[in-house]
């Protein structure tokens, strides 16, 4: 199968080959041509499967013959958990839409508002925004929905679990009630299915991989090391094997400077994003990473949602995730569409229990090693696989506060005050 036999407009087929691609992956091949039909989708794919081209390719296809957008109007709403992933997803639509007249924007927190709403003025055909920011605009009257046919909700999973649902619900209210809808999401947890009732109308149901799988791509193991020698470690495998491109991923921000600053005294070249950044760090830092001029790329899992890198190599878990389901998300940054990849995880012994978790999980042991010199003191106990189901989780309590990938609590610091204004597949 090729993008010429998907019924997409030269000038989208013209725009994918000048990237390199040929044939759509499996979510494409499925997603474009339900989209194209104008039909509702729900689609669950992993990370890396290209699913930003499936929805953002045929957007771009229903929407070049319509009428334009006025002012303060817009036609397509693209909404997503992370400002790093708002950026992305723009930066696909402005890549794909090159050759086309469609006038596309992003907004989200962190920035200045006021030249988001002079953008908004003049109309625009596709808008990526983050919920927090686009509910500011709405509220400033610098944004209308009278003219909006479609809305995609991207990471759909990911921005329940950072407490956006009262936002979306929100949204959702001031939208018209005929329009395509479009859900795309990791997993089809109970909690998204329940949203789904409420927003998607006889959908097209897609789903490319089983649930909290890894892909076959990635390498993975684990080095049993002292909690007090992981820095050290993680510095020596750097050195030890030349690893020039390397995502790390801390559980706090704080750890995340701490472990920049050790990396840095030791000559690996390092760079932190996290909630406390500015967006402009943040977008310096991935830029940077991108680029080659930082070796190592120190997240928090809300920070690197939606980062999106060709061929990296290797993501390193410094801390294990509390929340097993993370630890997919994490990983997939690497072996993306079918490349190779490695995702190394130092576990102290008193991460065992979330080690035992994420088995159970991805159904599979980890295969462990030492680095010579640095045995722990106490080795962690042998993994046994726990095949029991899993017990129905509590619901869970509303979060609230949460804004463009900033959480509430003693935990945000500074960004208490910016709360309320707060690929080989194409991907």
């Amino acid at each position: 199968m090729s993008f010429d036999s998907l019924g997409l407009p030269d000038a989208l087929v013209k725009a994918v080959k000048e990237q390199g691609y040929t044939e759509p992956s499996p979510i494409q091949a499925q997603a474009i041509p339900a989209v194209l039909q104008g039909k509702d989708v729900m689609a669950a794919a992993q990370t890396g499967t290209g699913k930003t081209a499936g929805f953002t390719l045929p957007l771009l296809a229903n929407l070049e013959h319509g009428e334009r957008a006025k002012s303060n109007q817009v036609r397509a709403l693209i909404l997503t958990p992370t400002r790093e992933l708002a950026a992305q997803v723009h930066a696909s639509v402005e890549s794909y839409g090159k050759n086309m007249r469609l006038r596309s924007a992003v907004v989200f927190g962190g920035v200045k508002i006021n030249p988001q709403m002079q953008k908004l003025r003049g109309g625009i055909d596709i808008l990526v925004a983050t919920p927090g920011r686009l509910l500011d605009l709405y509220q400033q009257n610098a944004i209308r929905f009278n003219q909006l046919e479609v809305l995609i909700l991207d990471e759909a999973d990911r921005m329940l679990d950072m407490g956006f649902i009262h936002d979306i619900k929100r949204i959702l209210k001031a939208l018209p009630p005929k329009r395509q809808n479009l859900l795309f999401s990791a997993t089809f947890s109970n909690d998204i299915r329940a949203l789904a009732k409420g927003l998607v109308n006889n959908p097209v149901e897609i789903s490319v991989s089983p649930r909290n799988t890894t892909a076959e791509s990635i390498t993975q193991f684990i080095y049993e090391v002292d909690k007090t020698k992981k820095s050290v470690v993680l510095s020596t495998l750097i050195k030890d094997n030349n690893w020039q491109q390397v995502l790390v991923f801390v559980k706090t921000k704080h750890g995340a400077n701490r472990l920049v600053k050790t990396l840095d005294a030791r000559g690996i070249r390092s760079a932190a994003i996290h909630g406390n950044k500015s967006q402009g760090a943040r977008t310096k830092a991935l830029a940077g990473f991108k680029e080659g001029e930082i070796q190592v790329l120190v997240a928090t899992d809300i920070a690197a949602r939606g980062i999106d890198i060709d061929h990296l190599p290797q993501v390193v878990n410094f801390d294990l995730p509390h929340v097993s389901e993370d630890y997919v998300h994490r990983i997939g940054r690497t072996g993306r569409a079918g490349n190779e990849g490695q995702a190394v995880s130092l576990v102290c012994q008193e991460e065992f229990k979330l080690l035992k978790d994420i088995e159970k999980l991805i159904k599979k042991l980890i295969p462990r090693k030492t680095l010579a010199g640095f045995e722990p003191g106490e080795p962690l106990p042998p993994s046994t696989l726990d095949t029991r189901p899993a017990r129905p989780k509590k619901p869970k309590k509303p979060k609230v506060g949460h804004r463009d990938g900033q959480r509430s609590g003693p935990s945000t610091g500074s960004n208490k005050k910016q709360r309320s204004v707060r690929n080989n597949f194409v991907g």
